[in-house]
């Protein structure tokens, strides 16, 4: 029913649009008025929009009410992305560039410059409908179509609306016709209030404009939509534009012109609003007015450091300053004066041209059709500037002055520099020349902020950089002047870098400062490390001649020496020299070892090179009464890092035999599941290190039994041992109350015996002191000899259930003996 009904309004309203002249004659019917007032009003406005008809005219709802709006008269145009890419952009100011990037660079920026001015017209025309809102000047000349509303007040009230007839005139009740032809509103309301204010004595009067006519103008020439329009009498130049949609891409917008019956009778220029403010030529239209849009004359873009790049169009006779000015003058880092113009010549060719914009015969030089004017950048060096980096408070660049010393921009240690700042090395770097090779001079910091006035505190120079670096790291700070110091090396020339390793702080390679010797290098390594022997350090130089080539001699210096300045050993240093300082002999850091468990003084004591277990025991008060010796379990980080090796090399050569077994052609018999959790609790065994010791031999002087100590080690002796313990796959693993004479049978029955997949042929005891007591090698499974106190019988899984994987058998051994000795030390 509702397509139906939408069908026919659609016919009836398309039939009134083509009646063309009589559409003001025709007149909906009732039907069709009921029908269209029965549809949604979303529907309304649909069909409204699209056959241009005022919905007010069917509904009656103008009649009783008129509402002032502005249409939207535009919607945007399609728009191309122009979006600059700023990185390539910069690209100009890398340090080396070839010519096809700096040209593919320029051509890019100079497509990606828009037309100045036509952004302003960025829409197209939606409608044709009168602006009406707009307030009526009192020079205003009034027409026929326009409306007066005249109010009366005094002795009566009357209101009335009078429309301007053809003739000029309007019909005043009770006045007759007035001749309005020729006035302004002004003029006009003047002349009423005086006929009003003579014929009806006691009545004042108040007039205002009613509905404004409408006019018809012509928008043609290189306009969005040229066409006919209709707008209102107060529509003016730029009105009309914004109305057609602007111009288009060839059109001008510095020479607008308005034609009236065959005359122009105004000019346009839109850069004088745009630019200026200035509306002055923004003149009103008339009926039957034409608003011709020329093509565009010449164009000059403008690109680089301007602060609005853009291609302008040009005028007759315009200069460089004009077009400086269009562009909003110049950005802070431009440098005008090597600013350059590409230029057709008149062999078509085109040319560069260097222009001088701060000088009065570059901005006056006329530009051409088709210029491009490039404004170059300044150089982003500093010229007066201090630079100070690294472990002070307030890093950054300083600007620089005569006579300004180091004292005088870090005036305070406390309050400039860091904690960690080093006070006796920090590097002055210098530029020495124009190519930016530069020269190296050590400070002492410290002495050139206590005594300003010494020459511990040098001038500075344009350009300089201080570096101040702590007791962290010097790596990164020296990074960018060594790379400096070797690409400044020319011509053969060794770079004036030296080398320290050996027992100082920060060993590695250093720039050769300004006199630098063998005391400044030790210097800026940050000094000796304690044990370094300075008795004697070596010097490795090379010595370079054309005859002999290269030879290198090696030089012995006195520390000490060189630390009383002593002239003798306190040497130049030359490129490529290499001080290497020895560690004192039998030099050691301190070793500790620790001691817990049953002796009379547990703890941690610090031992020398060549100490042995023996002594430390001594020290420790020897054992107290309720020791196990046999249990002690002694470890070492040397043995735990060698099992920790050597338990990975297992897990890898499982893994393959796993993988070999799954390639052969007998159907295997372990799981996926089960190799996996095989692998998995092999690599997450954690070994501790444990090193077989025999306490009680070494406590009877056994020199053999005893062992010489190493930084790290640890010995446990736990209280006496009451039991043995069964682990492994027996039928339930435990723990039992030693009894003297119990073997080894009877304590595996007591555990429930071994299991289906027991190994019960390689079985084996785990002593109490960590060795492993074989089958083979003992005789008490056929009655054989008692256990003792501590000991750990381990039955582990028979290999040949686990389909041949040989190293089954080493790897249930790893995880039961360390679970024996972590059970051991974590029990203390």
């Amino acid at each position: 029913m509702l397509r139906q009904v939408k069908k026919f309004i659609i016919l009836g309203i398309s039939a009134a649009i083509l009646m063309g002249a009589q559409a003001n004659a025709i007149t909906p019917s009732p039907q069709m008025i009921e029908q269209f007032k029965a549809l949604p009003k979303s529907e309304q406005e649909r069909l409204a929009r699209q056959y241009g008809v005022d919905p007010s005219i069917i509904t009656g709802a103008g009649a009783t009410a008129t509402v002032v709006e502005n249409p939207t008269v535009v919607t945007p145009r399609a728009e191309k992305n122009n979006v600059v890419d700023q990185s390539e952009s910069d690209q100009l100011n890398q340090a080396t560039k070839s010519e096809s990037t700096v040209e593919a660079i320029e051509d890019k920026k100079e497509n990606q410059l828009k037309r100045f001015g036509y952004d302003l017209f960025a829409g197209s025309p939606s409608t044709f409908a009168p602006v009406s809102d707009v307030p009526v000047p009192a020079e205003y000349m009034i027409g026929p179509g326009d409306s007066l509303n005249v109010q009366l007040f005094g002795k009566e009230n009357n209101q009335y609306t009078l429309t301007v007839g053809r003739d000029g005139a309007i019909q005043f009740p009770n006045l007759g016709p007035i001749s309005l032809v020729g006035l302004s509103f002004a003029e006009v309301r003047e002349l009423l209030q005086q006929k009003i204010s003579q014929s009806m004595i006691g009545i004042e009067s108040n007039i205002t404009m009613g509905e404004l006519r409408s006019i018809r103008i012509f928008v043609a020439g290189d306009a969005f939509q040229p066409g006919s329009y209709t707008v209102s009498s107060l529509s003016t130049i730029t009105q009309a534009l914004f109305i057609s949609g602007g111009v288009n891409q060839i059109g001008s917008l510095r020479n607008i012109q308005i034609k009236r019956a065959g005359k122009t009778v105004g000019h346009l220029d839109l850069y004088d609003l745009l630019l200026r403010g200035d509306a002055s030529g923004d003149i009103r239209l008339q009926s039957g007015d034409v608003v011709f849009i020329p093509s565009s004359g010449g164009s000059v873009s403008v690109m680089g450091e301007v602060r609005r790049p853009a291609i302008y169009e040009l005028k007759n006779n315009e200069t460089m300053a004009d077009v400086i000015r269009m562009a909003s003058g110049l950005n802070p880092g431009a440098y005008p004066k090597a600013s350059t113009v590409e230029r057709f010549s008149n062999e078509s060719v085109k040319t560069v041209i260097s222009v001088d914009l701060t000088e009065n015969a570059g901005l006056n030089t006329l530009v051409k059709n088709g210029d491009l004017l490039n404004v170059r950048s300044a150089s982003s060096r500093i010229d007066n500037a201090i630079t100070v980096a690294g472990a002070v408070v307030r890093p950054g660049k300083y600007q620089w002055t005569k006579g300004l010393t180091v004292a005088d921009l870090l005036p305070s240690i406390w309050g400039d520099l860091t904690i960690s700042a080093d006070l006796d090395y920090a590097l002055l770097v210098r530029e020495i020349n124009q190519r930016g090779d530069i020269q190296v001079e050590r400070i002492a910091l410290g002495r050139a902020i206590g005594e300003p006035k010494s020459h511990y505190n040098p001038q500075l120079n344009p350009r300089d950089s201080i570096i101040v670096f702590d007791y962290a790291d010097r790596e990164a700070l020296l990074k960018p002047i060594i790379q400096k110091l070797r690409e400044q090396s020319r011509f053969g020339d060794a770079a004036k870098l030296v080398n320290i390793n050996g027992n100082v702080r920060f060993p590695g390679q250093y720039p050769i400062t300004i006199n630098a010797d063998v005391k400044e290098l030790l210097i800026a390594a940050g000094g000796l490390e304690e044990g370094a022997y300075t008795l004697a350090a070596e010097l490795t130089r090379q010595q370079v001649s054309e005859q002999n080539g290269v030879s290198v001699e090696h030089v012995q210096l006195s520390l000490d020496r060189v630390m009383q300045n002593d002239p003798s050993a306190n040497i130049k240093l030359q490129s490529r020299d290499i001080l290497t300082v020895r560690t004192l002999p039998d030099w050691q850091d301190t070793r500790w070892v620790t001691i817990k468990g049953e002796v009379k003084f547990p703890g941690t004591y610090s031992i020398q090179r060549g100490e042995s277990l023996k002594d430390v025991l001594a020290r420790a008060g020897g054992l107290t009464n309720d020791a196990a010796p046999r249990s002690a379990v002694f470890l070492r980080k040397s043995v735990k890092d060698k099992e920790q090796l050597e338990l990975s090399k297992l897990a890898d050569e499982l893994r393959r035999e796993i993988a070999a077994k799954a390639l052969t052609k007998d159907t295997p018999t372990i799981g996926y599941n089960d190799s996996q959790q095989m692998l998995n609790e092999l690599e997450n065994v954690k070994t501790v290190g444990r090193l077989v010791v025999d306490i009680n031999a070494i406590e009877l002087g056994i020199d053999s039994a005893n062992l010489m100590l190493e930084d790290a080690d640890a010995l446990y002796i736990p209280p006496t041992n009451q039991t043995i313990s069964v682990m492994g796959q027996v039928q339930h693993p435990s723990t039992h109350r030693y009894k003297q004479g119990m073997t080894f049978d009877q304590y595996l029955a007591l555990s429930g015996g071994a299991r289906k997949r027991a190994d019960e042929s390689r079985s084996y005891v785990l002593k109490a002191d960590g060795s492993v007591q074989m089958p083979e090698s003992s005789f008490w499974f056929n009655g054989g000899s008692a256990m003792e106190p501590g000991d750990t019988i381990v039955v582990p899984l028979d290999t040949e259930y686990k389909d041949n994987l040989t190293l089954w058998s080493q790897v249930t051994g790893i995880i039961y003996n360390t679970a024996v000795a972590v059970s051991v030390i974590s029990g203390l």
